[in-house]
């Protein structure tokens, strides 16, 4: 018998991951700098949950079609909401959104360019730079969440957030370049 693909546990941390932005969105936006340390803290932890549950599927061979859905969907939701809710509360600067639209636009066309290629025998697979690109986004947020905690470091953040901007615009340059044939239909 089959096991149920919403109690696997790599599946039940990534269910979890998608929980949490919830309460996170509404520490940051509540604005008191107690809640933005314990947002800080949750983020880091739904973050850091991206790898444990990758690793728990490969170390117990707990894949399921669910797992591979869900999972790049909650970093997706857990980056575009985050900063949905950095740009409400001021903590992304008008400079800043020129890499946010970059990430935002990136993870949206990627997306769709999946979608539209299920229909065909053509898989556009993560490769290594894009899930690095997944890790500098993560940590530039969070490094976003932290300058109203540690004083000085938003230099750090704006390198963070730009690093992450730029590889994300190459990700998704590569992913375009790979399905360019079938999208142009030159592959066909």
């Amino acid at each position: 018998m089959a096991r149920n693909p919403l109690f696997l546990v790599p599946n039940i941390i990534t269910i979890a991951r998608i929980l949490a932005i919830i309460p996170i969105v509404y520490l940051v936006m509540n604005g008191d700098l107690t809640l933005r340390i314990i947002a800080l803290v949750l983020y880091v932890l739904a973050a850091a949950s991206d790898w444990v549950d990758g690793y728990l599927a490969r170390a117990w061979n707990q894949y399921s079609d669910l797992g591979r859905m869900l999972d790049p969907i909650a970093d997706k939701l857990l980056v575009g909401i985050l900063i949905a809710a950095l740009a409400w509360d001021g903590s992304l600067s008008g400079w800043d959104m020129i890499p946010v639209c970059a990430i935002l636009f990136r993870e949206f066309f990627v997306s769709g360019l999946r979608e539209f290629l299920g229909n065909t025998a053509i898989v556009l697979p993560v490769s290594q730079l894009a899930k690095w690109k997944t890790t500098i986004q993560l940590v530039a947020l969070a490094v976003i969440l932290a300058e109203p905690i540690v004083p000085g470091i938003g230099l750090v953040s704006d390198i963070l957030l730009w690093a992450a901007g730029l590889i994300t615009i190459w990700t998704g340059w590569s992913y375009l370049r790979a399905s360019w044939p079938h999208l142009s239909g030159i592959g066909k």
